[in-house]
């Protein structure tokens, strides 16, 4: 077979034809061969159905987003709901075990009366006011929305109110009568990533082709998008032109249309609250004299900082072991969450005129993993405090700066914890950096199946989550399952991402290879019993670890991945990740990338193990090309492969909790049989009903991140779509 060396030698192209009859044809086979060889008898039937009961237990944590109108808003899942409502309460309602809830939106009935796909992809709500709001609908699951006005009075979409057709749109309230938006405005007016070139503000009433030019970025740039701070007082507009990934130009717009560049670096993460911009460096940064190092975050009066003083206060500084992980404001307080070798640290600083006070959160327990899922920065120092464990299910707090915390709501178990522990260990990896590692299992049943799960790109951090899924699945029938803590992710702020960023991928794959052997080494268990799962960037990982670290493992699923490092720029949002992986059109770049791109390491007569691909039609962010060339490649040299493509989903491979379900069940049902030689009946969990009568003092799945919803936390914030890890816990999480 020959050997793809570039572009021209690709025989698979036309797999990257999405509705193509001949690669339509092509995927209808390739599912009908593993849905026969996976799906068939009572082992998947009640795996399944074991998940789906985690997916659609009534008794899930509602995990509420707040909106600033005193509401705790959410949005909701479950069988009767499979498409979910957009629904509030009060807060002496949700104190309520069975809270009485306002449904907003039934997405279902909607997709019903209109005959559309329609799948919930957020909503931004007027402030002040809080009567309107702009709601993005995606069909099937794409990045791609729909937005159009909604009316929270009257229950009903606005008619001849602001509304866009299906793009990658972004859009901000100005006031009730004017919007920015970014869109496909037609020609030319998309970055070639596909996302919005031009940012416009549109008044209420004119056509959209009407509405004024604030900013253009260039064809080049990633995106260009203007926001509104309608804080009274301190009302601003900003423009963020994004170069890639990682690196933005940010301006303020001025009352007379004029742009005031904020002379932050490029690469650096800032937000501004009420008087105070904050800053925070992803490299090194010397101003006034003083060079701050990458991690750290500064803070600084804005309007002093704009014209021109530099009195920059260091509120945070990393070392060897923390990193900060995020920060959120409240009225009058900072809250940073900081990772200590991963675990979770929360802290309140708060601005006063002798320096920065700092004291520890309340309501923190000490050993759970705790995250911030909820301020009211324009109103209160309330919080919303979720804390959870590989074992531990979530408990949410509701807490005051400087007052009191109580506990909102306790979800169930949905597995049986008895005799499994969680185990942090260090691998070193082939630099000898130290690469840390969770292990959650049972310490005195090694040699077991063990699923090996990682993601290291984009400085994403993962740390400590409760999952059902997982829980049922796989730690229930004996199973380990482990979470690498790889370079390229956040975990130890900026310098573990850049460690790994382009021509030092490697990296992050050697890392990944040390964990696998140390769980051998360990006696955890056994390579032929090691199995690995990654979703999108954490795709690439998995194809990286099947052809260039084969013998370590005994199976492998990759879901929505990247594999084609060629071409990967020229597909859907792949050119916004240059900054990440390079530019394969640069011959410098692509002589490191054809190194470890999957597509192209492809090997005949060299034993790989089995593997399984997922991913979805509907997904605009990670072209399925990949996962197809990746498969017909792999069948041609005569290797186990099998594949799986879900015609709707979009970078989540699942658009509902029945299709999420059958992809779980698809990937834990793929390994158990390749790590042991057959399926295996699954015990009996306890439900969550039986967890509820029996009295059971716990929490509940992982949270889904503000209830579902998004919220606008300043100008610097960018969501470009970019790849996160895409199949994780119940996939509540964004992914």
């Amino acid at each position: 077979m020959a050997r793809l060396t570039d572009e021209g030698d690709d025989p698979y192209l036309w797999l990257e034809d999405l509705d193509g009859a001949d690669a339509a044809g092509w995927v209808r086979d390739r599912n009908a061969e593993t849905l026969a060889t996976l799906t068939g008898g009572e082992a998947f039937a009640g795996l399944r159905a074991e998940i789906r009961q985690v997916l659609d237990a009534e008794d899930h944590i509602p995990y509420p987003g707040w909106r600033g109108d005193g509401f705790y808003y959410g949005f909701w899942k479950d069988a009767s709901h499979p498409r979910g409502v957009w629904r509030r309460t009060t807060l002496d309602e949700y104190r309520r075990p069975a809270p009485e809830w306002d449904v907003l939106l039934d997405v279902d009935a909607l997709a019903a009366e209109e005959g559309e796909n329609w799948v919930w992809s957020g909503v931004t709500v007027l402030r002040p006011g809080y009567e309107r709001c702009l709601i993005s609908l995606s069909r099937g699951g794409a990045d791609a929305v729909v937005v159009r006005e909604f009316d929270l009075l009257r229950r009903a979409f606005v008619e001849d109110g602001f509304t866009l057709p299906e793009a990658k749109s972004r859009v901000c309230w100005i006031d009730a009568d004017h919007i920015y938006v970014g869109t496909d405005f037609g020609p030319g007016s998309l970055t070639s990533s596909g996302y919005p070139r031009v940012a416009k503000r549109w008044r209420r009433g004119t056509p959209l082709s009407a509405a004024d030019t604030v900013h253009e970025g260039r064809p080049e740039d990633v995106a260009v998008f203007a926001s509104h701070d309608p804080t009274p007082g301190f009302e601003r507009d900003f423009v963020v032109r994004s170069l890639d990934f990682y690196r933005t130009q940010s301006y303020l717009l001025t009352g007379v249309g004029e742009l005031a560049r904020i002379e932050v670096p490029e690469d650096a993460w800032w937000e501004v609250h009420r008087e105070w911009l904050l800053i925070r460096l992803r490299s090194p940064w010397l101003v006034g004299g003083v060079t701050h190092p990458a991690g750290v975050l500064l803070a600084t009066r804005f309007e002093a900082f704009l014209a021109g003083q530099r009195e920059l206060t260091v509120i945070f500084r990393p070392d060897a072991r923390t990193a900060l992980s995020y920060y959120l404001w409240t009225r009058n307080h900072l809250i940073l969450a900081t990772l200590v070798d991963v675990r979770s640290r929360l802290e309140v600083l708060t601005p006063g005129e002798t320096g920065w006070r700092r004291e520890p959160l309340a309501g923190v327990p000490e050993f759970d993993h705790s995250r911030i899922l909820e301020t009211d920065p324009h109103h209160d120092d309330a919080y919303l405090l979720a804390s959870e464990g590989f074992l531990q299910p979530a408990t949410l707090r509701l807490g005051q700066v400087g007052g009191a915390v109580e506990t909102l709501k306790r979800g169930p178990a949905f597995f049986d914890a008895d005799g499994l522990a969680v185990r942090q260990f260090f691998a070193t990896s082939a630099d000898g950096t130290r690469v840390p590692y969770f292990v959650v299992g049972d310490p005195d049943a090694p040699g077991g199946p063990t699923l090996l799960t990682g993601y290291g790109g984009y400085e994403v951090s993962l740390t400590p989550y409760y999952s059902g899924i997982v829980g049922r699945g796989w730690l229930a029938r004996g199973g380990s399952y482990v979470v690498a803590n790889i370079r390229g992710g956040g975990e130890y702020g900026p310098e573990w991402h850049r460690a790994a960023l382009r021509e030092n991928r490697p990296r992050a794959y050697e890392d990944f290879a040390a964990v696998a052997a140390e769980l051998v080494t360990r006696g955890i268990t056994t390579r032929e019993r090691l199995g690995i799962e990654g979703g999108s960037n954490g795709g690439l990982l998995m194809g990286v670890m099947l052809t260039r670290y084969p013998a370590l493992f005994g199976a492998v699923v990759a879901s929505v991945p990247v594999l084609d490092m060629r071409r990967y720029h020229r597909l859907l949002a792949g050119a916004s990740w240059m900054a990440e992986y390079g530019d394969p059109d640069d011959p410098a770049d692509w002589a490191y990338l054809r190194e470890y791109s999957p597509y192209h390491n492809v090997r005949g007569g060299r034993p790989y193990p089995s593997v399984l691909f997922i991913t979805s039609t509907r997904d605009d962010r990670v072209h399925p090309g990949h996962a197809r060339k990746m498969a017909a490649r792999l069948r041609e040299h005569g290797h186990d492969v099998s594949y799986y493509e879900n015609v709707e989903g979009g970078h989540g491979a699942a658009a509902n909790n029945e299709q999420r379900a059958f992809v779980w069940a698809l990937t834990l049902e793929f390994l158990w049989r390749k790590l042991t030689g057959q399926p295996d009946s699954l015990p009996r969990q306890v439900s969550p009903d039986d967890a509820v009568e029996a009295g059971a003092d716990l929490g509940v799945a992982a949270p889904g991140g503000r209830g579902g919803e998004g919220r606008h936390r300043g100008a610097a914030e960018v969501q470009l779509g970019g790849l996160r890890p895409a199949v994780v816990l119940e996939g509540a999480r964004q992914a």
